[in-house]
């Protein structure tokens, strides 16, 4: 039997395989592909992020196989939904952890506080260095501080960082009708809103202990395989 396609879609930080290591071994039951977004590359200096690009790796990745399920992180969430909502034959299920899916919450309190606060950093990134625009941008958003650039591989980090267009300016403005699930690490009320909303249109919403991360959490592994292995086995008895 063919193995179905799983296809990964990182966020901000690590890319690639590495931004999903407890997800390596579902490669033994899955077909998995660990997608690079647009711009993301190990080497090669960053571009500016264009979520059409996006979606159009992450529809190809699927359009090969005749579709798959989609686990995307962050950013990346956002890529995969408008490909759900492209081409809904191709996404079997959606799994979202801590989706950055501000266009979809404009209105909700918490988006908006959020907006308020990183909107004047993203309207003066041109202005500002790499290193100082990372080191605001994590003040900002987590509450945390930003080690300095001083490796080639972080000051691609640091650039391609202050690439990236504000999340609420992405053309999401409505949920795909596929089985979705959303996960998140109970830690930040931007994120239980986002959830919430999602849950309210028909998400399956679930938490795990793990920061931003939750993905990295023994919980939040088994959450996201367990989803999908149900959506899996029901696909398989409407088809016998």
């Amino acid at each position: 039997m063919q193995k179905q396609r799983v296809v990964f879609v990182h966020g901000l930080g690590s890319f690639g395989a590495a931004a999903w290591p407890k997800q390596h071994g579902m490669a033994l039951d899955y077909d998995a592909l660990f997608l690079r977004r647009h711009g993301f590359h190990p080497v090669e200096e960053p571009l500016s992020s264009d979520v059409a690009a996006d979606v159009e790796i992450l529809v190809g990745a699927l359009a090969d196989v005749g579709g798959g399920h989609v686990v995307a992180h962050e950013q990346g969430a956002i890529a995969a939904m408008l490909a759900a909502l492209d081409r809904p034959e191709l996404v079997f299920s959606l799994s979202l952890v801590e989706p950055v899916c501000l266009s979809l919450t404009a209105e909700l309190p918490a988006t908006a506080a959020h907006r308020a606060l990183m909107e004047p950093l993203f309207d003066v990134r041109t202005q500002l260095n790499d290193a100082d625009y990372e080191r605001e941008f994590y003040r900002r958003a987590f509450s945390s501080v930003a080690g300095v650039p001083d490796t080639p591989q972080a000051r691609r980090s640091a650039r391609r960082l202050r690439l990236q267009a504000p999340p609420w300016e992405a053309p999401l403005h409505i949920v795909p009708g596929v089985p979705t699930l959303v996960l998140t690490g109970g830690w930040e009320p931007l994120y239980e809103e986002i959830a919430a909303y999602l849950q309210e249109t028909g998400a399956l919403r679930r938490v795990a202990a793990g920061g931003h991360r939750p993905q990295d959490s023994v919980e939040g592994d088994r959450i996201i395989r367990s989803f999908i292995a149900e959506v899996g086995r029901t696909m398989s008895v409407r088809a016998s």
